[in-house]
């Protein structure tokens, strides 16, 4: 069940929330303008896969067990980032998804690595030089 979900991340998750990421967070800070039509595709697969990870979520703690892994932990980076745009009330809508994303970024070791990922990308930082 592992092997799946990390699957399902990797070809249908990522792809999708990454566009909006890349929209709303990246875009801006290079400069360029938003394009609407990629985010609204992008959100409309997304809240497609949402629901299936709230059906999943709905009978098990975790996405292939009621224990932490691999699966639930590949999501996280990308997720930390999707968070930070509109498109995370879709994620809020669905107590279950919502339950599971709050739950990784509490794990001591979600937070160090959140430690080191800025929501600009270290981009700022770079314009202070």
């Amino acid at each position: 069940m592992v092997d799946v979900w990390l699957e399902v991340e990797a070809h249908q998750l990522h792809p999708a929330a990454g566009a909006i990421v890349m929209q709303y967070l990246i875009t801006p800070l290079i400069g360029g303008e938003q394009d609407q039509a990629i985010v609204d595709e992008n959100a409309s697969k997304l809240r497609a896969m949402f629901e299936i990870y709230e059906a999943r979520l709905s009978w098990s703690r975790y996405l292939a067990d009621d224990i932490v892994s691999a699966a639930d932990l590949s999501h996280f980076p990308l997720m930390r980032y999707f968070m930070a745009t509109e498109y995370a009330a879709m994620v809020e809508a669905l107590p279950h998804v919502r339950a599971w994303c709050e739950d990784l970024a509490a794990w001591p070791a979600a937070r160090k690595v959140a430690e080191v990922m800025p929501l600009d990308f270290g981009l700022s930082k770079k314009d202070e030089k």
